[in-house]
């Protein structure tokens, strides 16, 4: 098994680039399966989670081919052909593996008025519960059956009539397969309460290009007229916020400077506030974020929220960065109740950290040492590398098949711009 060594305390400097976003590459995957002709997507990022994505989308009958790519670029151009479904079953021994292929839920139901999905899987930060997803098709008029870790959802008559759900909390995932699913329905479909993150644009722009009619775009109010079909289309993909925000985080705790090249600063009110805040320049120059480092960072209070809010997706970067402020920093963790496995190992490194429930007081130091530390789940994996990035001496990450699900290249990127990483195996 790989593992990435980290010699620190190199300040960061140059220009990085953004990749397309994981979490929006895996939501518009599965709107290939909603019409039999190709969706190509640009800009789509090289990740172990969307090769993963392709080979479920693969089972169910649908081809994905890579085009144009070089290996050494970043970002892939990839078409998807569903033109004949020859599965509605998703199995366990892939789903198991990323939770995002519930999103095939949604889709399968609208197009062939069936699906059979296994109960997902996906990173350990708690309980994330489908249930409203099951809810919010159901109100579309799905009959729901769960049976042997599989969920069965079946469309009487073989489509969808539409209808209004109001979701009870803000959920990402629900609202995404609501809004796949129905795009199809006889009639129209009212979804209240959505979530209004900047991957729900995506999702409902892409759909839109293929036929879909949405309204309220980026509101809390989503309304769905169902259309007969959907058509085929080529899209980019956004660019991915969370690795901008991660890698301004990373000029921050090393003191550096960095150019992110690609990114949407709209995307990323909250995170850009929450690095003001703690003292860091932050200049939007068109697609560019420059991101400075102060001469020491201040202490913040900040609590995730669904956006616009600050992410739960930064949380952990951002306790990474706080362990060098000049003070102590108050976190408290609303999304996952199990989102703080990386203090343990940030512990290790020096960092002065307090877990009661879902707040965390991080009480600043004045340096990090490099240690051999172990990865939990993805967000976790970047908050170590970034410790390890402003540590004294060697630091070793394990298990950074985490981080190969959400950060493309990222030896190759840290690595342009000063860092001194290195992917290794064990053997």
């Amino acid at each position: 098994m790989d593992r990435i060594i980290i010699r620190g305390g190199k300040r960061l400097s140059g220009r990085l680039p953004i990749s397309g976003a994981k979490n929006a590459a895996l939501t518009l995957m599965p709107c290939a399966l909603l019409t039999e002709e190709p969706l190509t997507l640009r800009n789509l990022p090289r990740l172990a989670d969307v090769d993963s994505f392709g080979h479920l989308l693969n089972q169910l009958g649908a081809s994905t081919q890579i085009e144009g790519a070089r290996p050494e670029d970043f970002g892939r151009v990839m078409t998807i052909r569903a033109g004949k479904l020859t599965s509605t079953e998703a199995p366990y021994d892939i789903v198991r593996k990323m939770r995002a292929s519930i999103l095939v839920l949604g889709p399968l139901v609208g197009r062939a008025g069936e699906a059979t999905v296994s109960l997902p899987g996906g990173c350990a930060i708690g309980n994330r519960p489908i249930d409203l997803h099951l809810k919010a098709l159901e109100a579309l008029g799905a009959e729901i059956e769960l049976a042997a870790g599989y969920v069965k959802a079946t469309a009487p008559g073989g489509r969808l009539a539409g209808g209004d759900y109001v979701f009870p909390i803000v959920s990402v995932g629900a609202t995404e397969n609501a809004v796949m699913a129905a795009t199809t329905a006889r009639g129209v479909s009212r979804i209240g309460n959505a979530a209004r993150e900047p991957e729900i644009v995506d999702l409902c722009n892409c759909l839109v290009a293929m036929g879909a009619k949405i309204s309220g775009i980026g509101t809390e109010t989503l309304e769905i007229t169902g259309v007969d079909r959907l058509h085929g289309a080529t899209y980019a993909v956004m660019p991915d916020r969370i690795e901008a925000g991660s890698y301004a985080c990373a000029a921050a705790i090393t003191g550096g400077t960095l150019d992110l090249v690609g990114v949407v600063p709209e995307d990323m009110r909250a995170t850009i506030a929450a690095l003001v805040a703690a003292g860091v320049t932050v200049e939007e120059r068109g697609n560019i974020l420059h991101v400075a480092a102060p001469e020491r960072l201040q202490p913040l209070t900040l609590s995730t929220a669904p956006f616009p809010g600050f992410a739960t997706d930064m949380q952990a970067q951002f306790m990474a960065m706080l362990t060098l402020a000049n003070g102590a920093s108050v976190l408290t963790e609303t999304i996952f109740e199990n989102r703080y496995m990386h203090v343990p190992e940030l512990a290790r490194m020096g960092a002065d950290i307090h877990v009661s429930g879902r707040t965390a007081v991080v009480r600043g130091v004045t340096k990090l040492v490099g240690a051999p530390v172990m990865a939990t789940d993805l967000r976790a994996s970047m908050s170590l590398i970034l410790a390890g990035l402003a540590a004294e001496g060697e630091t070793q990450v394990a298990r950074v098949y985490h981080l190969d699900r959400g950060y493309e290249r990222l030896e190759e990127k840290l690595s342009a711009v000063g860092a001194d990483i290195e992917r290794a195996g064990d053997g």
